[in-house]
């Protein structure tokens, strides 16, 4: 009965094209020329290559530093500021009371200092603290109410 579903399992082998215990010699790979796609690739190492080759690696670094605003500046000031923009080096921050405001422009040195280590010497020439918008004054003598 063994002998009969081994003799069976190995003529259905056949029809499929493959016998059991028998090893195929295979055709050996064409080389590819690094650099070619089709080979398998570390994630990472090819997200780096095409932001490189794309010339986007600053922008991906600054996208970064605004998703981590609370672990560059502390979760205390990025309760009250938010970063808003980064052109041409100057990074503009908006804050939503005046107090916060005088408080980053005092440490705007100390924030310069430490983007520049998480971006690349260089990358942040300054900061601009705006403050929360107020509405137009009125221009004139002084009134009372």
């Amino acid at each position: 009965m063994a002998r009969e579903a081994l003799a069976q399992a190995k003529a259905d082998a056949r029809k499929r094209g493959s016998v059991p215990g028998s090893q195929r010699r295979r055709a050996p790979r064409p080389v590819r020329e690094p650099g070619r796609g089709g080979d398998p690739r570390a994630f990472g190492a090819a997200i780096r290559d095409l932001l490189a080759d794309r010339g986007w690696e600053q922008r991906a670094a600054v996208g970064g530093v605004f998703g981590n605003w609370g672990g560059i500046v502390g979760p205390e000031l990025a309760e009250h500021t938010k970063p808003e923009r980064f052109e041409d080096g100057e990074l503009v921050v908006a804050a939503d009371s005046t107090a916060w405001a005088t408080q980053l422009r005092l440490l705007a040195g100390t924030l310069v200092r430490r983007l520049n280590e998480e971006l690349g010497d260089g990358t942040v020439r300054r900061v601009k603290v705006t403050g929360p918008a107020s509405a137009p004054r009125r221009r004139g003598a002084w009134r009372v109410r």
